[in-house]
């Protein structure tokens, strides 16, 4: 009899940890498929200073539904959006980060969302984005204002 209940409760045991190890796969299998469904990837300048606007900005566009990922450069003042096109659009992903006020080099930040902004990350609105997506202070020195 003791043979009989060690035999079920062996039986029991296996059968639980391979369901658990079934549910595992599954949602591993799951994951991989959706970082693999953004199929766009679009680069674009943002104002910014530091790494708290690298957070906000990086923050602001991962945000958007369809956003696989979002990584901003402090350096170059520029942003990498990969995503999923059927999901979500490039302006999209702009609104958002002017939202969160941060101009961008399609949308401009509202004026109250920049005031929300620490002072830290309050950026010059002099500054110009040039074709690198880098930022430069335009230069008015050969005309009269």
């Amino acid at each position: 009899m003791k043979k009989v209940i060690l035999s079920l409760a062996i039986m029991t045991t296996l059968g639980l940890v391979s369901c658990k190890n079934e549910t595992k796969q599954e949602t591993e299998t799951t994951t991989e498929v959706s970082k693999n469904m953004a199929n766009a990837d679009v680069s674009f300048g943002v104002r910014g200073n530091c790494g708290m606007c690298k957070s906000t900005i990086e923050k602001a566009a991962n945000k958007v539904e369809g956003v696989a990922n979002a990584v901003w450069d402090v350096e170059k003042k520029k942003i990498d959006v990969a995503f999923d096109d059927a999901k979500t659009d490039a302006i999209s992903i702009h609104n958002a980060i002017a939202a969160s006020g941060y101009d961008t080099d399609m949308v401009l930040a509202s004026e109250d969302a920049y005031k929300g902004l620490p002072d830290c990350c309050k950026y010059e609105h002099d500054m110009v984005m040039n074709q690198s997506s880098e930022m430069k202070v335009e230069d008015h020195s050969n005309h009269d204002h």
